[in-house]
């Protein structure tokens, strides 16, 4: 290659080097120059009203009382009188053992009750006051035998003083006296006797009997009644395992009876949850198949932690009119533990860096720049946040796009992705009923039938001969 050639080579070899090192440079100048583009955020303004805080758990479906019937003796089925899914009442015969023998065991104590009772009957108004008058009576013979022994016994000592009777007569009437003391004695010891104690044990032996034979009557009668199955509450038949002439144990339940005209849903939940309820509190009932969720009120708030998961139960009791809420089924419940009023309430997203109960937010001034700003939080349920210092009713703040907006950004407010939808419907809706109802203005079309019968065409009064002149 000559010279010349060499030296235009390395000249379009530096040019072309020089060109490339420019473009960088006066690239980065129009780039400074360039204005920085505005940030697009969704924004909404504070507002004033009320905010609750509400506690969400779930909880099992339990029935307001239950009964699960087991039998107190064991004996065959005879009858049921109910099927499993029928409402019951209270003290309703529900099924009835197998209960001859003890039918004819009733019937024997019942006899033997009969026959104590009369002769209770007999002691007390015959035997004893019978016995009480005849020692009575022994009491005054003996006396009126002592009065004589002893009169007898005066004159003959009189008669054996002066002389006139031997001694072998007055020994006599000693003996005679003195037998006659001993007989008064036992007589009216007899009568104390009587009176103080052998009446009242006699009573007490006559009691004894009929209370005995009261007792097996009675004994014989609950068993007997154990034969009948009734139920104790008001519900349905929820459970009714064995069928007629199948042994009823005392070990099984023969019947389960539910009330479920309300329901109790049990839950756990935190105890910082738990120090915010209150019994009486406002519950929303959700379920899966329900769309309106059912209304309930906190019934129980357990004072203890429940050592296994370190939470607090509690009760939720709600009405059941239509049987919607089954028991042993989930659910999800909403208690509204607190409520403020006239708050100032901001969207829950428009909360950035929040800790404890301070957090940031980006507010819009008039020429559209966010400013950072520290807030003092108080309620959140999930979707809104009360403010309780740092922010005024009425003041803009951004809602999307805040996390990582450096302060002091020009941005531009959207309207969120669902607003803007329904407005552009709304336009298509509305171009389209344009486009179906003309204007009075608008001409119809020419070629219409209407304008053919009405309007004749251009020249159409004239007639075309086809000749000259």
């Amino acid at each position: 290659m000559s010279q010349r050639k060499l030296g235009l080579v390395r000249s379009g070899v530096l040019v072309a080097l020089a060109a490339v090192v420019y473009l960088p440079l006066t690239g980065c100048g129009k780039a400074e120059k360039a204005e920085v583009a505005e940030v697009a955020v969704q924004a909404a303004a504070a507002v004033q009203g009320d905010i609750s805080r509400i506690v969400n758990a779930e909880a099992i479906i339990f029935p307001i009382a239950q009964s699960a019937i087991t039998p107190k003796i064991n004996a065959p089925v005879k009858k049921f009188y109910v099927t499993r899914g029928q409402r019951v009442q209270e003290g309703q015969l529900l099924a009835l053992l197998e209960n001859r023998d003890l039918s004819a065991a009733a019937m024997d104590n019942k006899g033997a009750f009969e026959q104590a009772e009369a002769a209770y009957s007999t002691n007390v108004g015959a035997t004893l006051p019978e016995e009480s008058a005849k020692a009575e009576l022994d009491v005054q013979t003996s006396r009126q035998e002592l009065d004589a022994q002893q009169k007898l016994y005066s004159s003959r000592e009189d008669l054996f003083k002066q002389g006139a009777l031997p001694r072998k007569d007055l020994d006599s009437a000693a003996v005679a006296l003195a037998q006659a003391r001993s007989a008064y004695n036992i007589a009216k010891k007899h009568l104390d006797g009587l009176n103080a104690i052998g009446k009242q044990n006699a009573l007490r032996s006559a009691s004894g009997q009929l209370t005995s034979a009261k007792g097996k009557l009675m004994n014989a009668e609950a068993l007997l009644s154990y034969t009948e199955i009734r139920s104790p509450i008001a519900g349905f038949i929820t459970d009714r395992p064995l069928y007629p002439g199948e042994m009823a144990s005392t070990t099984a339940p023969l019947l389960t009876v539910m009330d479920i005209s309300q329901v109790i849903a049990k839950a756990h939940v935190p105890q910082s949850d738990a120090l915010l309820l209150h019994k009486g509190d406002k519950v929303s009932i959700t379920l899966s198949g329900i769309e309106k969720p059912l209304p309930g009120k906190v019934s129980l708030v357990s004072p203890a932690l429940d050592p296994n998961s370190t939470t607090v139960e509690i009760w939720v009791q709600a009405v059941n009119q239509d049987q919607q809420l089954r028991p042993g089924t989930t659910a999800q419940i909403s208690i509204t533990a607190q409520t403020v009023k006239d708050a100032v309430v901001i969207p829950s997203t428009a909360l950035v860096n929040a800790k404890e109960d301070t957090a940031q937010v980006m507010v819009l001034d008039d020429q559209s720049v966010a400013h950072s700003r520290e807030v003092k939080t108080g309620i959140q349920n999930g979707k809104e946040a009360q403010i309780i210092s740092g922010l005024k009713p009425g003041e803009n703040v951004v809602t999307e796009g805040a996390y990582g907006l450096p302060d002091k950004t020009k941005v531009k407010v959207e309207k969120p992705a669902s607003e803007a939808k329904g407005e552009a419907a709304d336009k298509e809706d509305a171009k389209d009923d344009a486009k179906a109802s003309p204007s009075k203005d608008e001409k119809a079309p020419p070629d219409s039938a209407d304008d053919k019968k009405t309007k004749p065409e251009n020249g159409a009064g004239k007639k075309s001969t086809g000749k000259k002149g």
